[in-house]
């Protein structure tokens, strides 16, 4: 075993996903992994590959004065619980993945003397890495540019973000164009905060468009479990083939057999859109304080692998003849593919590891000189 790599998340799919990723990659070069997270990770982290798991106190700030007091608290807590740990396992280096929970072990990890790494999944630097960037060894970052980096930039690597071995063997699928006559297969899906407006959105978009267009439409839909019985007979009324579900279990290969997906931009979602290669409508969640979604999808709008659609513009009408206009022009769904595809990072968990390690012999290099 080459050592012990601390790695910290958030327990949700967004944080842990690309960590899960990363986490395999380092076991399988012999390093042992031990996760850093919050409580809720019994819900996304059950096939997490660690040697053990730490549950660490932690909170996320708001804007309430009363909520952000009780915050900081929890948080040193969590440090004081994460110096611990660190002690204890006196890992080669650390990396965490963004948001509070992040914070104690990061910066335990930091006061330590631990080479230390944040990875930054958005195309802006969210809160916690803000106050982490300073103190650490290396910042990765998921896109070229991040907003709000300031002088942060020196420390900044592209690594990519690192998408799971299932979104890889969909990105070995090719896009096929919509031939003549041939349906639009539509994937529509949202996170657990967009799901309800996808609900609201697109079956009355699918139903302003003309019948004869209409009907050349092909819908995949991840619906919340409330919305599935109301968005289906909104699609049997119309005479449209739709298949529902409140959870796709082989999300990576519906989008690799679309032609279009409209969904929201968060991290995971644009790197495995972009890996895949495959267009996109897509409505960042709003009043989001740091915006992140927006600026992702920005990314990979201007690159021209989609089109970004803010939520305030959206309607339904406007959805029907944004999809109208597609549907006419089956061109314009290849070279945005094509254009998606030139952007993604399918070798960023690997290229994320080796900056792991690079950062690791540092300590390395230190130790054996000081023993010397």
């Amino acid at each position: 075993m080459k050592g012990v790599i601390l790695i910290a998340a958030g327990g949700t799919g967004g944080h842990l996903f690309p960590a899960q990723s990363l986490a395999g990659v380092l076991k399988a070069r012999g390093w042992s992994i031990h996760l850093a997270t919050d409580h809720r990770v019994e819900s996304y982290g059950g096939d997490f590959p660690a040697d053990a798991t730490h549950i660490i106190p932690s909170a996320t700030i708001t804007r309430s004065p009363v909520a952000a007091a009780k915050a900081v608290l929890q948080l040193g807590r969590g440090f004081m619980t994460a110096r611990s740990l660190v002690r204890k396992l006196r890992p080669a280096a650390a990396i965490g993945f963004g948001g509070y929970p992040t914070v104690p072990p990061i910066l335990a990890a930091s006061f330590g003397g631990v080479p230390t790494i944040i990875h930054e999944q958005n195309a802006v630097l969210g809160r916690a890495n803000r106050f982490l960037g300073s103190r650490v060894t290396a910042i990765a970052t998921g896109f070229a540019e991040v907003a709000g980096a300031g002088a942060l930039k020196a420390r900044m690597v592209e690594t990519g973000n690192p998408v799971r071995p299932a979104v890889l063997e969909a990105a070995r699928i090719p896009y096929a164009p919509k031939g003549a006559g041939e349906p639009l297969r539509l994937l529509v899906f949202g996170g657990s905060q967009g799901a309800r407006f996808m609900s609201d959105l697109v079956p009355p978009a699918i139903a302003a468009m003309p019948e004869d267009v209409r009907r050349s439409v092909r819908v995949t839909q991840q619906c919340r479990p409330e919305d599935l019985e109301r968005v289906e007979a909104t699609y049997r009324d119309l005479g449209v083939e739709a298949e529902l579900q409140s959870f796709f279990r082989d999300l990576p290969e519906r989008i690799a057999r679309s032609h279009l997906v409209v969904s929201r931009s968060g991290a995971s979602t644009v790197a495995e859109l972009a890996v895949i290669g495959r267009p996109a409508i897509m409505i960042p969640l709003p009043n989001a304080l740091d915006q992140d979604q927006k600026g992702n999808a920005a990314m990979l709008a201007g690159a021209g692998g989609g089109w970004l659609i803010e939520q305030r513009d959206m309607t339904p009408e406007r959805l029907a003849s944004e999809l109208a206009a597609l549907v006419a022009a089956p061109d314009r769904l290849s070279a945005a593919a094509q254009a998606a595809k030139s952007i993604g990072r399918p070798d960023a968990v690997e290229r994320l590891a080796d900056l792991v390690e690079k950062v690791a012999a540092r300590k390395t290099e230190t130790t054996q000189g000081t023993a010397a």
